[in-house]
């Protein structure tokens, strides 16, 4: 007979190993008198004797004199004790305080789910591990926008790998857009060597990264759960859950479960902060209850929770900073031939269509899950009160939520034209485009416009930059108006491509100064090659030939004696000259006054030492767009004065 080993440790720790003893206990000694006892009977006397002993609550404070109200409190207080003021008393089996312990004192939410703690098993350890990711302490140096080290080649000790590390409220579904830097070999960060409190290089949790499963912000004002797909590393800000059992349709289910406004109201019930939302600790995520569903209803309640997961990531992929994006929102519905005004409306309808549609599959959601605990109408009722601080409906566009038909309208036109730019940046030999035309290439709008050509190419391309200025030239709030192309090139783009990409830009838009004047000479840059080669390049050619251009018109028009002319063309050159000084400075990395100051322009990378950081302009695209623009944005040679 082979020996098994129990673990009494476990079988102790068990909140309901009372009741599950004395349940049969009771049949067996009332079966000895011959009488007969059901389940359900038994569970009853266990009951009354166990857990009969109750505390009373009254819910006054809302009676209290105010303003012309009267105090009510006394004549409340009697109907309670009289059984004739419903929602004022709340009696509470004392046993049920055992469920919440540690807890804050929430009386009311202890009367209506202590049962369920009861009746079904916690998160953990019954369906899944909850983990708390890594605390790296060095979030500076190793985390990254995945824009920003896009394309890098790997190295032996650093790779660039997905972060889950929180974020905004966002059910089912969110973009994992961070990246950390990891040494494949060492198993750790890279170059980490624990911290204080850590004095280790293993982080925490390391047995669970890599691994497929649900996340969490641990900060914010609702619980929401969110998929973790396989390969990601996960953060103390961005908790996990991986499910133990290994099917297909475990993991929706508790994605579904988690995410319904009921574990939204019990989960509060165990946070310190009752009206506000709090901190989702592990522990206390937990220890919700999860019940154990049929496999009808595991593969119905999942399903929902597929449905509105893969219509949110759909929508995404139209989101130029996602990792899934292909096309912007306009360019997908096929009405090649349609004006502008046409796709417009269709992708208005279709947001509304999909986000009615999700809003509808998370209301069936919730349904699902209280029938699936077990709640009456009328407690459900309570928890749906609207006196409540509920959480958000579902949004298919988070970035817009709250924004106006008129400003989404613009959003995706803005949209479009950051593609076409993004397009002409990536399509470039080396990474730079002049705004004016010069050392034989087109200007900048002329470029923008073939690509809209190519992107419309059934349409009028005159009539397609007709629309597009029509919408471009609308008062929206929130948006720069533009009466042209040009202007929204010139003075637009790149504010836009800033705060689309969260203070961490991949095209800089060189120029001599900030604000919205004129320039004389101005480029847009691909940061990702944007190296000491290209710099000297930007210099020694492009600028070079705008200074001998604007030398040579200021000579012949001096000669022709058109005085205007040539003021126009010498304050050009003199501009371009000034911008030609800034840049040396960036170049060579000059230095004058204290480190760090106006005047320091080297890139100083603060978790190098003096001796490891780069000698005049050379970018280590690891450092990030942070540090490598600083050099930049000091010297003033951006169109947006104040970047990162």
């Amino acid at each position: 007979m082979t020996n098994r080993r129990v673990n009494v440790k476990a079988i102790l720790a068990d909140p309901d190993l009372r009741r599950k003893l004395m349940v049969p206990t009771i049949q067996a000694t009332q079966a000895r008198e011959g009488i007969e006892t059901t389940e359900e009977q038994a569970r009853r006397a266990y009951y009354v004797v166990t857990e009969a002993e109750r505390t009373a609550f009254f819910d006054l404070g809302r009676f209290r004199a105010a303003n012309a109200v009267p105090e009510r409190r006394h004549e409340q207080f009697v109907a309670a004790l009289q059984d004739t003021a419903p929602d004022v008393r709340f009696d509470v089996a004392r046993r049920d305080f055992s469920m919440i312990d540690g807890s804050p004192l929430a009386y009311r939410r202890i009367g209506m789910v202590a049962h369920i703690f009861r009746d079904a098993p916690p998160l953990d350890p019954a369906w899944a591990d909850a983990k708390l990711g890594a605390h790296t302490s060095d979030d500076e140096r190793l985390v990254r926008f995945w824009w920003e080290v896009v394309g890098l080649s790997e190295r032996d000790d650093r790779a660039w790998i997905a972060f889950a590390k929180g974020g905004p409220f966002c059910r089912f579904y969110y973009d994992i857009y961070l990246r950390v830097a990891w040494d494949p070999s060492r198993q750790s960060f890279h170059k980490w060597y624990g911290r204080k409190g850590r004095q280790q290089e293993r982080p925490e949790s390391l047995d669970f990264y890599f691994a497929p499963g649900l996340t969490w912000p641990l900060a914010a004002s609702f619980f929401n759960v969110r998929w973790l797909p396989e390969g990601c590393i996960f953060s103390h800000k961005g908790p996990a859950i991986f499910v133990k059992e290994n099917d297909a349709e475990s993991e929706p289910y508790l994605a579904a479960v988690l995410n319904s406004r009921f574990a939204e109201y019990v989960l509060l019930g165990l946070t310190s902060r009752q009206d506000m939302g709090g901190r989702w600790e592990v522990g206390v995520v937990k220890r919700l209850p999860i019940p154990t569903p049929t496999k009808v209803q595991r593969k119905r309640i999942g399903g929902i929770a597929l449905m509105i997961r893969d219509s949110k990531a759909t929508w995404d992929e139209g989101n130029e900073t996602s990792t899934h994006f292909s096309t912007p929102w306009i360019l997908r519905y096929d009405v090649t031939t349609a004006p502008l005004d046409t796709r417009l409306k269709a992708i208005e309808k279709e947001e509304c269509s999909r986000e009615e549609s999700i809003q509808n599959l998370y209301s069936d959601l919730n349904l699902e899950v209280y029938s699936l605990y077990g709640i009456s109408d009328h407690t459900r009722n309570l928890i749906e009160e609207p006196t409540h601080n509920h959480p958000p409906p579902e949004i298919l566009w988070p970035q817009m939520e709250g924004k106006t038909a008129d400003q989404k309208r613009m959003e995706h036109v803005w949209r479009l034209l950051s593609y076409a730019v993004k397009r002409v940046l990536e399509a470039d030999d080396d990474g730079i485009v002049p705004f004016y035309a010069m050392n034989g290439e087109p200007r900048l709008v002329e470029r923008v416009r073939h690509e809209l050509a190519a992107l419309f190419p059934d349409r009028d391309p005159s009539q397609v930059e007709v629309e597009i200025v029509n919408e471009l030239n609308q008062t929206v709030k929130g948006y720069r108006r533009c009466v042209s192309l040009d202007a929204w090139l010139d003075n637009a783009f790149f504010e836009y491509h800033c705060g689309l990409y969260k203070n961490r830009p991949i095209f800089w838009h060189i120029a001599p100064a900030p604000g919205t004047a004129r320039f004389a000479f101005g480029a847009l840059v691909h940061y990702h090659r944007f190296d000491r080669n290209r710099l000297a390049k930007l210099r020694a050619t492009y600028l070079r030939d705008a200074i001998e251009e604007f030398r040579r018109e200021a000579g012949l028009a001096d000669k022709a004696g058109a005085t205007a002319d040539r003021l126009e063309w010498q304050t050009k050159f003199e501009e371009a000259q000034a911008l030609d000084v800034k840049l040396q400075a960036i170049q060579e990395g000059n230095h004058e006054g204290t480190e760090g100051g106006d005047r320091d322009f080297r890139i100083l990378t603060p978790w190098k030492a003096p001796e490891e950081r780069p000698k005049g302009w050379d970018p280590d695209l690891d450092d990030g767009v942070k540090v490598n623009i600083e050099p930049l944005q000091k010297a003033g040679v951006l169109r947006v004065a104040k970047v990162v």
